[in-house]
């Protein structure tokens, strides 16, 4: 069957058979089919939807794409935790050592930058050494010794997504309930897990906009993983403003590694304790919320969650000496203080504009080719509801010595992203709802 044939029937609106989809991914993944004719097929698929049946019948053309992880002979239960992209958004670099430290196994495949949002192996490769291309082998060797491992997708796992998420990224597809689901869903069965934390985002920041698709999309990961047997629970949380203060790799592993000191802002804090309480309950380890987040909360105050950080670190060919002292990460050739035109009360962060903005300094990609810069990001000095006088800092930019757009035209974007009032801000709880 020819490509040009299943975009066609995409566009018209017609429902694909499972051996169409699975026809065309194997053809891409192994290089038949074009990126162009599979940007095609994204688009009438943006735009025409899929079924339920064509979206699993998608995810298990990408899942057997590569090879399927069995990790049941590693003891403990395997859970990962997802997040469907947000600015800011952390969390996974502090989640995955305290929920190895609480008992659980983190065997976790994680992705670049998306669109505006970051990704967790350019936060992690900010890490000096830090490796995130490991054999299969090794993945299940540190896994086994340390409890966690963070990877990204090898030729040997998932190969199809690895492929499909570059592109999504830089043909403005990347917001189709069905590829996300796909995608996701494709690349955390394939790691052999027992049970996954979802993450799923709503607001002016994430790709749901809106909590209905955000609820549906979250639906939708939930069957794929009911029908194969595996445990999900979804939260749905807010990302109208950046989570947290920073924005960048290596600003924001400097900020989760504040978490793991017990510190932090609190928005983050409360996200990771929340989620990481989520992965404890799912491998059985307590008896329920509070004696998770009892455990969660431990193993940040006793140390034991910094530590297996620095262990996974140097498990994974990092300098743990950089976890311990966050000024060895990469640093900014330059900062620019972003001021406040006028005093007020910030009504509003517009977390999308931020992302942006951050990655126009270089902290993310608009291309697959581009490459990103470790050092360069954002630092917000005031968020919404914080009183700001005229002048005072709104942030700082991290700038490095050949970003992609000027200093300037970037402070003009970023200050345009606060708006500034009057009137206090209507308060948005964190966690909007949990789907299991």
């Amino acid at each position: 069957m020819r490509a040009q044939d299943l975009i066609q029937q995409k566009r018209d609106g017609e429902e694909l058979e499972p051996e169409q989809l699975a026809a065309l991914v194997d053809g891409y993944t192994c290089g038949e089919v074009p990126d162009y004719q599979m940007a095609a097929f994204c688009m009438a698929v943006f735009f025409r939807g899929m079924s339920d049946a064509e979206t699993a019948a998608l995810t298990r053309a990408m899942l057997y794409s590569g090879e399927v992880l069995d990790l049941s002979d590693i003891p403990g239960v395997k859970v990962d935790k997802h997040s469907t992209g947000g600015v800011g958004d952390k969390v996974s670099l502090a989640l995955a050592p305290i929920a190895a430290a609480c008992g659980v196994k983190v065997p976790m495949i994680s992705g670049r930058g998306l669109g505006h949002t970051g990704g967790t192996l350019d936060k992690l490769e900010a890490i000096p050494g830090f490796q995130v291309r490991l054999p299969v082998e090794r993945f299940r060797e540190i896994l086994a010794s340390v409890g966690a491992c963070l990877i990204g997708q090898t030729e040997r796992i998932d190969p199809a997504d690895r492929k499909l998420y570059a592109l999504r990224d830089v043909t403005a597809t990347v917001e189709s309930i069905p590829l996300i689901a796909g995608s996701i869903m494709s690349k955390k069965l394939a790691e052999g897990i027992d049970a996954l934390v979802l993450d799923v985002k709503v607001g002016k920041g994430a790709f749901m906009r809106k909590t209905e698709d955000a609820r549906k999309l979250a639906h939708t990961l939930a069957g794929i993983g009911r029908a194969t047997g595996k445990k999900v629970v979804a939260l749905l949380t807010a990302m109208d403003e950046p989570l947290g203060r920073t924005i960048g790799n290596a600003l924001e592993v400097a900020e989760a590694v504040e978490v793991l000191r017990g510190g932090g802002p609190d928005d983050l804090r409360e996200l990771t304790v929340a989620l990481t309480a989520e992965m404890v309950l799912a491998a059985g380890l307590a008896g329920g919320h509070p004696e998770a987040r009892r455990m969660v909360l431990g193993a940040i105050a006793d140390g034991s969650a910094l530590a297996k950080l620095e262990e996974i670190v140097a498990a994974q060919g990092g300098d743990p000496a950089a976890i311990r002292d966050p000024e060895r990460l990469p640093r900014a050739a330059s900062t620019r203080v972003v001021a406040a035109p006028r005093p007020g009360l910030v009504q509003a962060v517009d977390a999308r504009a931020l992302g942006i903005a951050a990655m126009t300094l270089g902290a993310g990609r608009s291309r697959v080719e581009d490459p990103v810069d470790p050092s360069v990001g954002i630092v917000l000095q005031k968020k919404t509801g914080d009183y700001v006088e005229e002048g005072e800092p709104l942030c700082v930019l991290h700038c490095g010595s050949a970003g992609a757009a000027s200093p300037d035209e970037v402070a003009g974007r970023v200050r345009d992203a606060f708006r500034i009032g009057t009137v206090p801000a209507e308060p948005r709880r964190l966690v909007l709802e949990r789907i299991a």
